[in-house]
């Protein structure tokens, strides 16, 4: 298992575009994805998961990536929150 914490920049968080585009990355990858922001730990493959979350612009979350490709996905997930999920 690998963890990351990270801040997210985009202006608006993670709302319905960004989510979306998250979590279609992810379910590219076989390892299991989560997320964990203020103590709730949601699946980072599930769109409606991660808008349930509510991930405001600011915050700071943990990203865990576990299984055979979970560093590839690690620096995935890393990639499109430090590049605001553009280019995508």
């Amino acid at each position: 298992m690998v963890k990351h914490k990270i801040v997210v920049v985009n202006p608006e968080g993670l709302h319905l575009r960004p989510a979306g585009v998250f979590a279609q990355e992810m379910d590219k990858f076989e390892c299991d994805v989560f997320i964990r922001f203020k103590g709730t730990k949601v699946n980072g493959k599930s769109l409606l998961s991660i808008l349930a979350a509510c991930i405001k612009c600011g915050s700071e979350i943990d990203i865990e990536c576990d299984g055979p490709d979970e560093l590839e996905a690690i620096a995935k997930a890393v990639e499109l929150i430090e590049n605001r999920f553009e280019g995508v």
